[in-house]
């Protein structure tokens, strides 16, 4: 299905999400004639029927074929009718049908099958503005959407509540700009009001089954793509060597889900809350990169095995990285930072192990933010290579160095944070076990940890002789800080493959 997504959006995009352009006129058989370009361009078979008759283009059964990856089947879109009209004053208005239908169908590990998709939309205005070689479309609908109008496997169809799956966008408008040169460059942006989803799968032979509805409010999206004029679409390796690049960035205003449903015969439900957050995403020939933020989460959760729900909740929740991901001898940056802040669970669920309130219940909080430099030796872009990497035992790649330049882990009254500098000595996998040996050094600095170990004792979760362990380890690894309850520790890693801790040798 991901597949099928990836190649449906391409198509829907050439008519559907295109912005602002040069003053110069444009005809309804420029803008035909690029649709037909770029979803050639693309993979796709194109077939139609013209007719013109004055200004107005109209082009009938318009099918659009593109075989799936591996021989896994085709995919299919089918345009009954659609007609452009020239407007008189240089620009084109588009209409399409109000719905038409979608085809997957294909076959794997002996079966074969078939799935409609009903593409639907209301009040839909798009007009095509510029010139052939730097074309604008602005568009807006009061709603565009995509439904599962059906699946068949082996040529039997699947009843109606086996799975179901259902998209909208509401109150949308937005433009796309195609410039088209040595490349084709789009850049686009586009709003709407909210997004609506559904999900329902019933499983007659195991009786599982799962209902998903959800929303998201207040979207936005801006993005720019480069699409080389000149590639195999079958081969990712030259499709990005021939210049491809896309980088754009999403947000939402809140979001809400609910699940429900039942696995091995227990009934379960889940639902989650955010006010807004954001996908933003880039990705070319030499690197990967995504930010993801979401604010105010609350997540409840209630299974049979429980007679309460599992409440928990956090302010923000962010993953951040950034990897080469193309086979070099040279050495390249990466970077990842990660974010749970401001953790927190309802008093129910902190009764399980803590029924007295002994521990502190204050908000949790774990940071890392780390920077780097590593040697890529896998193209992540050659699918043989891939799988060659994932049945072996070689690394993909070569640590050279690394930076944390914030750790912080605050939870039930204690508190750890510290910095580190590495290097790495790949010649060297003797001193630890196959892994390069570093050299650098960790600060790291522990607030609480004594106070924990008493309360935990105190609770009957510790004993009085592990309690003397962990304090004779912390002694020997840190020393006391200038406040109370507080250790600092200075580890250092030498290029002898020594590691000292407060200029003491522990290894």
């Amino acid at each position: 299905m991901s597949v099928f997504l990836h190649r449906s959006c391409g198509a829907v995009l050439a008519y559907a999400l295109i912005s602002q352009g040069a003053l110069a006129d444009v005809t309804a058989q420029d803008v035909w004639d690029d649709w037909k370009s770029y979803l050639t361009q693309m993979g796709y078979t194109v077939e139609a029927q013209e007719t013109s008759d004055g200004n107005v283009l109209t082009v009938t059964d318009m099918t659009m074929t593109m075989a799936l990856p591996e021989e896994d089947g085709s995919f299919d879109m089918v345009v009954p009718q659609m007609t452009l009209t020239e407007n008189g004053d240089g620009t084109v208005s588009v209409d399409v049908p109000e719905s038409f239908p979608m085809t997957v169908k294909g076959d794997g590990s002996g079966e074969t099958f078939s799935t409609e998709i009903l593409y639907t939309h209301t009040g839909l205005k798009m007009v095509v503005s510029g010139s052939p070689e730097d074309m604008t479309y602005d568009y807006s609908a009061g709603s565009i959407g995509a439904k599962l109008d059906g699946f068949t496997v082996n040529g039997e169809e699947m009843p109606a509540d086996a799975l179901a799956v259902s998209i909208a966008l509401n109150d949308v408008s937005g433009s796309s700009r195609m410039k088209i040169g040595e490349n084709r460059d789009v850049d686009q942006n586009f709003t709407a009001a909210d997004l609506t989803y559904g999900l329902v799968f019933n499983d007659p032979e195991s009786g599982e089954t799962a209902n998903v509805d959800g929303a998201l409010q207040q979207l936005a999206f801006e993005g720019t793509t480069v699409i080389p004029s000149d590639f195999d679409v079958a081969d990712p390796q030259a499709f990005y060597d021939a210049g491809f690049a896309f980088s754009g960035r999403f947000t939402y205003d809140s979001g809400k889900s609910a699940l429900a449903g039942t696995s091995e015969g227990q009934a379960f439900s889940l639902g989650s809350e955010s006010q807004g957050g954001r996908l933003a995403a880039s990705l070319d020939a030499q690197r990967l990169a995504y930010d993801i933020e979401q604010n105010s989460t609350k997540v409840a959760v209630t299974t049979a095995d429980l007679p309460f729900p599992i409440e928990v909740a956090m302010e923000n929740a962010g993953l951040k990285f950034e990897f080469p991901v193309q086979e070099s001898e040279e050495i390249q940056p990466f970077g990842f930072a990660m974010n749970l802040t401001d953790f927190t669970m309802s008093d129910v669920l902190w009764s399980i192990f803590d029924p007295a309130g002994a521990l502190p219940r204050d908000p949790a909080t774990i940071a890392l933010d780390t920077t780097g430099t590593a040697k890529i030796l896998t193209n992540f872009f050659d699918p043989n290579a891939v799988e060659t990497l994932a049945l072996s035992d070689t690394a993909p790649g070569e640590l050279h160095s690394m930076k944390i330049n914030e750790l912080l882990i605050s939870l039930v009254g204690t508190k750890l944070t510290g910095d580190a500098d590495f290097a790495f000595d790949n010649a060297n996998t003797e001193a630890f076990d196959g892994l390069p040996t570093p050299k650098g050094t960790a600060n790291l600095q522990l607030v609480g940890a004594n106070g924990l170990i008493d309360t935990l004792i105190g609770m009957g979760l510790m004993s009085d002789s592990d309690a003397l362990g962990a304090r004779m380890m912390m002694g020997l690894m840190a020393v006391p800080g200038e406040e109370p309850d507080t250790l600092n520790s200075k580890i250092e890693f030498t290029e002898e493959g020594q590691i000292l801790a407060n200029g003491q040798r522990i290894k």
